[in-house]
């Protein structure tokens, strides 16, 4: 599997919200949502319940798309990740997985009556103009 640039990975660690990008038949739609990142599977991992349009979306069309971003005030500061991916339940040792590492990063959610998503990345482009302007870092799954 190929493996992340290091600079990609730090940014993730630091971010929490990712915005994904569903569709249904010619409707897009948007929903923000709290991830963790398991790194040994390319996968960011949420939570999110079955009936939410997100979701329902993504029960006829799995393949998805997002960004985690900075709120930067300047072209100059702006860093983030675009995305595509094909959602997923996990199941057996990567749910395990995956339900531990939310625990870890948002221990609050063990109360919550909700399923677990993981988003298997195919595609990544990171854009970070602190490394200069218009540097990109760009990832395929191979």
């Amino acid at each position: 599997m190929a493996v992340l640039d290091t600079r990609v990975l730090e940014f993730l660690k630091e971010h929490f919200v990712l915005t994904l990008a569903t569709s249904f038949e010619e409707e897009p739609y948007c929903a923000s949502c709290f991830y963790t990142f398991l790194p040994e599977e390319n996968s960011f991992i949420f939570i999110s319940d079955k009936d939410t349009r997100h979701i329902r979306d993504a029960s006829h069309n799995i393949f998805v798309a997002g960004t985690v971003h900075l709120d930067a005030r300047s072209s100059s500061d702006m860093q983030g990740v675009q995305f595509q991916g094909i959602l997923i339940e996990p199941t057996g040792e990567l749910y395990q997985r995956a339900r531990k590492a939310y625990l870890e990063r948002f221990p609050n959610s063990l109360i919550m009556n909700t399923t677990l998503w993981a988003i298997d990345l195919t595609f990544l482009k990171m854009t970070n103009n602190t490394f200069g302007a218009g540097n990109k870092i760009i990832w395929k799954k191979l």
